[in-house]
């Protein structure tokens, strides 16, 4: 072989293993991780899911009006898991505000003020989720 192949050879080796160093000591960032975990779980109990597997309707157009929850608990509608997913969010925002609420140790009224948000989010999303059950099993 010719210097020329072998310095190209080398060269690529030499890249090949420093892309590889470089991808298996890389670490993702420490907010990356819980993210990805946290949107993965809204996803599956929102139905995503069954969104993607069933593939089902966006919305219905019945009786002069659109029916964005589908009126049984046997199947949804897109529209369904799009609001139990934005649900889902509200109460996961809820809860990230009152563990803020928690850091503001020497600041009580600021304190205060986060948690009472964060309980406010969750209670509207609970609320909001037993209403839409609710509209569901009454049709």
């Amino acid at each position: 072989m010719s210097k020329s192949v072998k310095k190209g050879i080398s060269s690529v080796s030499f890249s090949l293993n420093r892309f590889y160093r470089t991808l298996t000591t890389t670490r993702p960032s420490n907010l990356i991780l819980p993210i990805i975990a946290i949107a993965a779980a809204v996803f599956l109990f929102g139905g995503g899911l069954y969104d993607i597997i069933m593939k089902p309707l966006p919305a219905v157009y019945y009786g002069g009006r659109f029916l964005l929850l589908y009126p049984q608990l046997s199947e949804q509608f897109i529209s369904d898991s799009i609001v139990a997913m934005t649900i889902y969010s509200l109460g996961i925002v809820g809860l990230l505000a009152i563990y803020q609420s928690t850091k503001y140790v020497y600041k009580p009224r600021q304190a205060y003020m986060m948690m009472i948000v964060g309980i406010v989010l969750l209670l509207l999303a609970y609320i909001f989720l037993e209403a839409s059950i609710q509209i569901k099993l009454n049709g």
